[in-house]
């Protein structure tokens, strides 16, 4: 199964939120739905800030774990201006045998 980690963006928190799933698509709705009884309904509408898709479940829990520490807006929009440093950060958390 293939996993994804999001960066969503909150214009009216300017806030972003990090997450990963298994169904980008549902996940994005819940956030955005009424349903909502988490944190992020505060911050609806969320947007997609970046999509890092195609990965293994490992990989998208490290990468998660990796983004939500390093607790930086200016990481997280350097990121999304960079194609190299995605792959970078997806090399990264390749599983190694």
């Amino acid at each position: 199964m293939d996993f994804s980690v999001y960066i969503l963006y909150s214009r009216s928190l300017d806030k972003f939120y990090i997450g990963y799933s298994a169904n980008f698509t549902a996940r994005l709705a819940y956030h955005n739905s009424t349903q909502n009884k988490i944190w992020t309904k505060r911050g609806q509408p969320w947007e997609v800030h970046l999509l890092i898709d195609r990965l293994e479940k490992h990989q998208a829990l490290k990468m998660e774990k990796h983004l939500k520490k390093m607790k930086s807006r200016n990481y997280l929009i350097k990121l999304k201006a960079d194609p190299s440093a995605i792959v970078a950060l997806i090399q990264r958390f390749r599983k190694s045998i």
